[in-house]
Parts: structure tokens; C-alpha cells; sequence
């Protein structure tokens, strides 16, 4: 049996757009995570419920490949299914469908649950999964990872203090802030001429209320490898390939 698939339409708005008007990775990130809200809110698997259990989903990778974004006022349908899942990770897949169901943007994102005890990664409670009807494998598929960042070219970086704003309901930073802070870095002439097509983020470690984080990036063509630094420490790693517009 193959997991059950949800989707929902959605109008792209302004203060979802950039000054290209086209949707940014970072609202997409929130539009994906949306949809899946939803069919979790739908199946009785909400926040409250998986609090309930001493737990929250934690993100840990995404693979994103970006065909076209779309535009504000365009409409779109969003797309999701829990696709399978282990003791300790589950696989999610999305979609951004057009008006005429082509695909706009594909998505994997592999998720964890963290125990709010601990901070630590815990075993999924099988209770969480069994309304998606995933398939538990030994096996989930492998997301391709990001590249270190090439640290004798040269590395452009960018200060920020986390804000009591860019926090959600686990206690960190929501990790659509980080593709804000990875592609901020980058010249604006260049991202209004360039779009990206691949995307691959790891998130390794967590960034709370009140830290300082350095957003660096450094740029070989049309490929960027970006890290976020918690003083020494990495917080999370992406590769993004582009293309010119």
C-alpha cells in the first residue's frame, strides 16, 4: 500500500515574492511545510498530539530541484505524501504543481523526532506513522549531501543575531530562516539574474533565540557552497546550482 498523498491549492502573494516577483526558496520552504501541517492536521496528527508524546519533527536534509518559480498571483498546488520511514527517520516528498499540473518544484526532506527531554534524536512512536500509512523500510532512499565549503577559495560572510521572531514552536531557528541567511549572502545583481535549480541542505546542528550565527558562502560559477557557523561550530551545510534567467 503506498502512502496516502494530500494536496491543497495556493495563490502566491506579494510578501511571498522578491522584488522579481517570484516566489522565494525560503517561502517555498514554509509552503512545503505547510502542506504537510495539513495533512497531519487532517489525519489527527497535529502539533498537539505529537507533543503529546514527549516529542517534535525536526527536519535534518531537503533536496530541492526548482524547475520554474512561480510568480505572485499565480495559482499552485501543493503536494505531499509521508512516503516511508525506519526506527529513526522518516522520508517525506513534496510537490509545487502548476494550473496545468506540471511540475514546478520537487522536494525530499528526510525528518526526525526529537525528545524535548533530551534535545536528542528519539525513536519515531509508530502511533505518529500509521495514519499516513508509510511504508516502514530498513532502507530509506539516500539524499545527495552538500559539499564542505572550499575554504582556500575565497569566503564572503554575513553576521546575524537570531531573533525571538525566527523562532518556532520546537525552540530554533525554522529552517526556512536559513535559506534566507545562505542566499542573502549572495550579490543582489546576481540573484535577480540567476535562478536555482538544485538545492541541498543539511541541517547539522541547532541554532536558539539570542545566538550569533555567520552566514558564508563561497561561489565557483554557477555553483555556491554555503555554511552557517555557530562560532566554531557548523550549524548547517548547502550546495545550490544555478542557472542564468
Amino acid at each position: 500500500m503506498s502512502a496516502k498523498e494530500y494536496t491543497e491549492d495556493h495563490r502566491i502573494v506579494y510578501y511571498e515574492s522578491d522584488d522579481t516577483g517570484h516566489l522565494t526558496i525560503a517561502m517555498l520552504i514554509n509552503l512545503l511545510v505547510l502542506v504537510s501541517d495539513d495533512q497531519s492536521n487532517q489525519l489527527g496528527m497535529d502539533t498537539a498530539f505529537v507533543n503529546s508524546l514527549g516529542v517534535g519533527w525536526v527536519v535534518t536534509q531537503y533536496h530541492l530541484q526548482v524547475t520554474r518559480r512561480p510568480k505572485t498571483g499565480e495559482v499552485v498546488t501543493l503536494k505531499t505524501k509521508a512516503t516511508a520511514y525506519n526506527r529513526y527517520f522518516a522520508y517525506r516528498e513534496y510537490w509545487l504543481l502548476d494550473a496545468q499540473g506540471d511540475t514546478l518544484a520537487y522536494a525530499e526532506g528526510i525528518w526526525v523526532t526529537m525528545s524535548y527531554a533530551t534535545r536528542k534524536i528519539a525513536t519515531i512512536p509508530e502511533e505518529l506513522m500509521t495514519p499516513y500509512e508509510s511504508e516502514k523500510t530498513g532502507k530509506l532512499p539516500r539524499l545527495p549531501r552538500p559539499e564542505r565549503l572550499d575554504t582556500a577559495a575565497t569566503v564572503r560572510t554575513q553576521p546575524y543575531t537570531v531573533r525571538y521572531f525566527d523562532i518556532d514552536n520546537n525552540g530554533h531557528v525554522n529552517n526556512a530562516h536559513y535559506f534566507d541567511w545562505l542566499l542573502d549572502t549572495l550579490p543582489a545583481d546576481f540573484l535577480r539574474h540567476h535562478e536555482p535549480t538544485d538545492i541541498r541542505i543539511r541541517f547539522e546542528n541547532e541554532v536558539q533565540y539570542g545566538h550569533q550565527v555567520a552566514s558564508e558562502v563561497v561561489q565557483h560559477d554557477l555553483t555556491t557552497q554555503h555554511q552557517i557557523k555557530l562560532g566554531a561550530t557548523i550549524a548547517a551545510l548547502a550546495t545550490v546550482t544555478w542557472r542564468k534567467a
